[in-house]
């Protein structure tokens, strides 16, 4: 922390920067650890009790496993936050600054060494990282039944993401870095034009280039399941560029669906889980929800949020890159904009999240009022009563806890509570589910 209190800045300095900082990491800290808490002692309130809806359709026994699988999850959640704010900590206040230092004999490279820092920075938070993955793996999905991952592929899954990110992120970063020293006052607005050409071009390549590298997809056999689905899209006129089956239960007994890619690109994949569990109608209406962010722009819409956040963000990062209490606050010599202004952007990353952690909410309740907007259309274009049980099932087989802390869930959750969302689809005219021993 920097002990040089010399205003930089009308009314900032490094110090009283370094300090906003500071409050921010633990006001995050603190408030996470205090919903979770909430939710924890909520969940187990509520252990005992199959709530009424749900009465019937969901045992004891798996709504008492669904609330000790969120316990166990918690816990966990607990230490990779106590250690979260820790490394965070350490990284802002004289570790990225240390990690500056070992990058010196690339000081002639210029956008090399900007290249090097990220690459550090990011083996250093994955390594840190990868604990708490295998222990959430390999002890909590597998004491819950959940795991089918083998040891050998949680490694090569590691192994290929990390080769897989460094092989897209780091040449984005040195172009990036490049137009900051080239291209001049206005490199923000071209840097932010190759990110979206970047976001634009993942979403053309995962679905047939990226997503395979990790499963197989396999077209939809022919039969029942397939031409009711097609009957599905030739309904709602959507079409894409095929029916795939993905091989989820390689990894989890975890059960979902969705579509991605764009345009052309487009293509409806169900996990063979989900495909194993769920009836006809049922897989017709959870795809009908799909299809309904689709047809409801949420996509798009999306798309242009994520435009305009990054524009903003690029636009604060030329306008704080030649202020020296960003690079003082954090151990940095205050001419570091003018030499090596990647830091800037790299310093900026690791900021700003823990100053804007208050937006959560908003951010949930949009992605809230998106999925009840898909589940209206699905209640148009299916069975709502069909998607009611297809989500208690997939509730129940993905023990997802029915009875989620309310302020906890609005601050976290992008879906809304099941309570509330079977509450919204019945209020469409779906008739309430009677009793089904066999779910």
């Amino acid at each position: 922390m920097p002990t040089d209190a010399t205003t930089l800045l009308p009314g900032i300095s490094a110090t009283t920067f370094a300090n906003v900082v500071i409050f921010a990491l633990l006001a995050n800290y603190f408030v996470e650890r205090w919903l979770l808490s909430r939710h924890l002692r909520w969940v187990a309130a509520f252990r005992d009790e199959v709530p009424e809806p749900f009465a019937g359709r969901i045992t004891l026994e798996d709504h008492q496993r669904a609330a000790d699988y969120t316990k166990a999850k918690g816990q966990v959640m607990q230490v990779e936050a106590g250690v979260g704010i820790l490394v965070s900590g350490l990284i802002l206040f004289g570790g990225l600054s240390r990690l500056w230092q070992v990058t010196a004999p690339l000081a002639g490279m210029s956008v090399g060494r900007e290249v090097t820092l990220i690459a550090l920075l990011s083996v250093v938070t994955g390594l840190i990282g990868i604990p708490f993955s295998y222990y959430n793996t390999f002890y909590v999905e597998e004491k819950f039944g959940f795991n089918k991952t083998t040891r050998a592929t949680f490694w090569m899954d590691l192994l290929k993401g990390s080769v897989l990110s460094a092989a897209l992120i780091l040449p984005l970063a040195a172009l990036v870095f490049w137009l900051m020293r080239g291209a001049g006052p206005l490199w923000w607005l071209y840097a932010w034009l190759v990110f979206i050409g970047f976001q634009l071009l993942m979403l053309a390549l995962y679905p047939t280039f990226i997503a395979p590298l990790f499963n197989k997809f396999n077209p939809l056999p022919s039969g029942e399941t397939k031409a009711a689905i097609e009957g599905l899209l030739a309904r709602t006129a959507f079409k894409s560029q095929g029916l795939f089956v993905m091989d989820g239960s390689k990894r989890s007994a975890h059960g979902n669906a969705y579509f991605t890619g764009f345009g052309k690109a487009k293509r409806i994949v169900f996990f063979d889980t989900l495909l194993e569990r769920l009836s006809n109608p049922e897989i017709v209406a959870v795809l009908a929800h799909e299809l309904g962010h689709f047809k409801r722009n949420h996509i798009v819409k999306r798309i242009v949020f994520i435009a305009l956040a990054s524009l903003a963000f690029l636009a604060l990062v030329a306008w704080v890159l030649p202020q020296p209490w960003l690079y003082t606050s954090f151990g940095f010599a205050a001419d570091t904009g003018a030499t090596a202004p990647g830091v800037s952007l790299i310093l900026f990353s690791l900021v700003l999240p823990p100053l804007l952690f208050w937006l959560a909410p908003i951010a949930s309740a949009y992605s809230r009022k998106h999925e009840f907007e898909a589940d209206s259309y699905a209640a148009e274009v299916a069975n709502s009563a069909d998607l009611i049980t297809a989500l208690t099932k997939l509730y129940k087989d993905n023990a997802n806890t029915l009875t989620p802390d309310p302020l906890y869930s609005a601050y976290h959750h992008s879906h809304p509570p099941a309570m509330i969302r079977i509450a919204h689809l019945q209020s469409m005219g779906a008739a309430s589910p009677q009793p089904n021993p066999a779910v």
